[in-house]
């Protein structure tokens, strides 16, 4: 199971993916689209053409790993995006319901306090 702090940032690349791509080739995607450092301890998530597998590319201040995650049938949903972005960050529960096959477009947020700034 995997556990993320709230502060956690995740960038999501909206663009499909060749998942034969490991560490290097996640990393130079992170580097050269994405505009991050693959190393800032920030999550990036890459899903395939058609969306039954994921991968998230870590840093835990050692070294990187790679989750990856096949589903045996569905895919997994992206949020709606402008499509000529190639990335986005979502946070941490929106992380948790794409991998978790939770209808994004039907979740609704509840309002929360939010400090402005």
């Amino acid at each position: 199971m995997l556990n993320f702090s709230h502060q956690t940032r995740v960038f999501l690349f909206l663009e499909p993916v060749d998942m034969r791509k490991s560490f290097r080739g996640l990393c130079q995607l992170a580097e050269s689209v994405l505009e991050e450092d693959p190393a800032s301890g920030h999550w990036f998530a890459f899903v395939n053409r058609r969306g039954d597998r994921l991968k998230l590319l870590g840093w835990d201040g050692q070294g990187f790993w790679i989750w990856y995650k096949r589903l045996e049938s569905g895919a997994f949903q992206k949020p709606s995006a402008d499509p000529n972005r190639t990335q986005m960050e979502i946070d941490v529960t929106q992380l948790s319901l794409i991998i978790n096959g939770i209808d994004l477009h039907s979740a609704k947020r509840r309002r929360r306090y939010q400090r402005a700034g």
